[in-house]
């Protein structure tokens, strides 16, 4: 059996190319070529002395010793307390900062203990429309952290914050729905003792190296928290202007009422 060589092969190829090309040509159906269309990223360059220098920035790296064993005192065994934290922390800052609020505001506005019951009811009915949703979404151990960390914002228990701002009825309504969950609102925070972890990550928060100490145990980047606003609008106001938003709201839902009346009986 006789194989061509790979001179011939080429010359065959290279005849039969020709040829076709000649023939195309003759007919008049040279197609154009289309531009390629380029791919990849574009980067960033710098010429220095005439050389062109292409630049890019590479992301951090943690770099670990393989088959490194957790100690006692690694943050890996406490990766949910860590999960935890990064979520729920932010609310309690944002708690801080409310109650100073509402503090300055019944000392400079309110005089009459009706206005104060008034203003604290309608910031109440505030903070649910604002946090509702997400507390809701909260696992219990997330909403016991929450509770223990606005202790530690705030300076006192979440008990005494409702007996101090609504009444002593109310706080031990909400106690006993804290204890059908295994929660004592009256607990305090303890930065020495059981809430020392706790403590530990409040620090690192504060250094702002949350982000990489985070890292450290995901892997990834922590997920922020975003909070609605951290200022109320709830105003102290007086008795008649209180009558007169009732009213204006009772007017209003008699308007919705007599319109889905009408639209039900079309």
């Amino acid at each position: 059996m006789c194989l061509p060589s790979e001179a011939q092969l080429f010359k065959k190829r290279k005849t039969a190319s020709s040829g076709t090309a000649a023939e195309e040509l003759a007919s008049g159906r040279d197609r154009p070529t289309k531009p390629r269309t380029p791919k990849g990223t574009p980067m960033f360059y710098e010429v220095f002395d005439g050389d062109t220098v292409y630049m890019d920035v590479i992301d951090p790296v943690w770099v670990f010793p393989k088959g490194r064993k957790a100690g006692k005192d690694d943050w890996r065994k406490n990766y949910k307390l860590v999960y935890n934290f990064n979520k729920v922390y932010p609310y309690a800052l944002a708690g801080r900062k409310m109650m100073a609020q509402v503090d300055s505001t019944i000392a400079a506005d309110v005089s009459k203990a009706s206005q104060k019951n008034a203003y604290t009811h309608d910031v109440m009915m505030e903070l649910f429309r604002l946090f509702e949703k997400d507390i809701r979404n909260m696992t219990v151990s997330q909403g016991m952290l929450l509770m223990r960390l606005v202790d530690r914002e705030c300076g006192m228990p979440p008990f005494e914050i409702i007996r101090n701002y609504r009444s002593g009825f109310t706080a031990e309504f909400w106690q006993l729905v804290a204890k059908l969950f295994g929660a004592d609102l009256k607990k305090r925070y303890e930065p020495t003792g059981m809430d020392r972890k706790t403590e530990q990550l409040v620090r690192i928060w504060d250094s702002g190296a949350w982000d990489g100490f985070y890292y450290s145990i995901y892997y990834e980047y922590p997920r922020k928290t975003v909070i609605p606003r951290e200022y109320l609008t709830s105003s102290v106001k007086s008795r008649q202007s209180r009558r007169e938003k009732e009213e204006a709201e009772e007017k209003e839902a008699s308007i919705m009422r007599r319109a889905l009346e009408s639209a039900l009986e079309d």
